[in-house]
């Protein structure tokens, strides 16, 4: 290992995303440091590579927040009744969506992407809308997460099925990555923290999420993780409806459980999930696209 290296990445990464060497266990950015990353790398079944690159920084924070609450906050907490919109926007002009928990945003209570995380269109072709999981406790710190990031995304729908629009669907938000795939399509990060060890966090507030086993992905099994609430798949169906009359994207989803080379050319028009697009993601595997699309 080149510590010296690990340690001027290191240093650049935590300036970037807003982590802390005490994560670690360690006061300061040094080659222990960088081997106690690479210890906890190892017990969570990540690339031990010393590196607290985004994957890293994703898994450490949400630990760090479902043991500290103090350092979470709930941005749906005590908006049962402070929802305004029943519609979602897209070049400037407002489309119905059945569902009554939508937050834009330009209200008070939304979350509006930084203007240097996206870029401003006035033309797009969208074709498909992709699905991600954030794995992250709920959508007021997913959204963190992609800010420290320089990302974005247009959609995140909440662990109790609230819906954040952070930008105009006419603008490229930064999510899918590689090739011009930003470009084509809208993105939404649906709230899950995946790992099991999480459910706790939920129990504590009196809910239980479904337990996943036996999911495949690029023709292999996903561990036991954790699934998605009914409410949240209510959600997504009532937007993907949205969605698919204010695109005119068509209802349909690819057959293929892995990379499908006519989403990756942009040539498919419809609803996929982020593993259509790159072999190393497995979002959003247990989640039955097919089942949403026919309902």
């Amino acid at each position: 290992m080149d510590w010296d290296h690990a340690i001027f990445y290191n240093e650049n990464s935590a300036a970037r995303l807003g982590w802390e060497p005490q994560w670690f266990g360690c006061q300061e950015i040094d080659d222990q440091c960088c081997r106690n990353i690479q210890k906890y790398q190892r017990l969570n079944n990540l690339v031990a590579d010393g590196l607290c690159g985004p994957s890293t920084y994703r898994r450490i924070y949400a630990s760090m927040q479902a043991d500290n609450p103090s350092m979470l906050s709930d941005h749906s907490a005590g908006l049962e009744h402070g929802y305004q919109s029943r519609s979602i926007v897209y070049g400037g002009h407002s489309y119905q969506i059945d569902w009554p928990k939508v937050v834009l945003w330009t209200e008070e209570r939304g979350f509006a992407a930084s203007s240097d995380h996206y870029k401003t269109s006035s033309d797009r072709d969208i074709r498909f809308m992709v699905n991600h999981w954030d794995v992250c406790l709920n959508s007021t710190s997913c959204f963190k997460v992609l800010e420290n990031r320089g990302l974005s995304v247009h959609f995140l729908i909440d662990y109790d099925g609230t819906i954040y629009q952070t930008m105009d669907l006419m603008d490229i938000a930064y999510h899918a990555g590689g090739r011009n795939w930003n470009t084509c399509s809208v993105g939404v990060e649906i709230n899950n923290p995946f790992y099991l060890k999480y459910q706790s966090w939920y129990q504590d507030r009196g809910l239980e999420r479904p337990i996943v086993s036996k999911a495949r992905v690029h023709g292999q099994p996903l561990e036991t993780h954790l699934g998605f609430f009914d409410v949240q798949l209510r959600a997504l169906r009532a937007l993907t409806r949205a969605v698919s009359y204010a695109c005119d994207i068509p209802l349909q989803t690819p057959d293929t459980l892995g990379v499908d080379s006519a989403c990756t050319s942009c040539q498919y028009r419809g609803f996929i999930q982020h593993y259509h697009l790159k072999s190393n993601k497995i979002d959003c595997a247990s989640l039955d696209l097919k089942q949403i699309i026919g309902d």
